[in-house]
């Protein structure tokens, strides 16, 4: 007879062997529901560059793809600007919002492959959250995830990367990322 229990990601068995009891017994929760833990995980590229240039606009979200491990969707211009040349409805970057235990791969791969291949990593900024317990970072090259093979990328390109959370107060989802491994450079 099978087993009918689930298999969560690594980091996902993580958070709820270790984390939860830990924010727990810190903030002293006293109902399970209380207790932050990630929503979703956004990833997005500009590509106002390589706007007009479709071959690169593919390669690109290609690229995303690959590093999320999930269908890259572009965005597309709200209103027209004729400063930047930009139309409406144009095509001008790519995202990703993931969720569940591909979010907790992705974030597992990040913490633990790719941002210690940054060039002079001393650790992500711990003043980057917003008031309401998300946090958002950049990374300046798609090269530092292992999926990408440095002899296809046409360009370095850079990408943001937003962490949403249920925590109210930035401690709270300081804690919370600090706890599932996030490498936050010393206050």
């Amino acid at each position: 007879m099978a087993s009918s229990k689930k298999k969560y990601a690594r980091l996902h068995e993580m958070y709820l062997k270790n984390v939860v009891p830990a924010l727990k017994k810190e903030y002293s929760y006293k109902n399970v529901m209380e207790i932050p833990k990630l929503d979703k995980i956004v990833v997005s590229m500009g590509l106002g560059q390589v706007k007009d240039n479709s071959k690169s606009f593919n390669l690109a979200l290609d690229e995303l793809t690959q590093i999320t491990g999930q269908k890259a969707v572009a965005t597309t211009a709200r209103k027209s600007i004729s400063n930047f040349k930009v139309r409406e409805g144009q095509k001008i970057g790519a995202k990703v919002t993931l969720r569940g235990d591909k979010m907790y791969e992705f974030l597992d791969r990040l913490i633990a492959i790719a941002l210690p291949r940054v060039r002079d990593f001393k650790g992500v900024n711990p003043k980057s959250f917003d008031g309401r317990g998300n946090y958002s970072f950049g990374i300046k090259e798609q090269l530092i995830f292992p999926e990408i093979s440095y002899e296809k990328v046409e360009k370095v390109r850079g990408m943001d990367i937003i962490i949403v959370t249920t925590a109210k107060t930035d401690k709270e989802a300081y804690s919370l990322l600090s706890l599932l491994g996030m490498p936050f450079a010393k206050r």
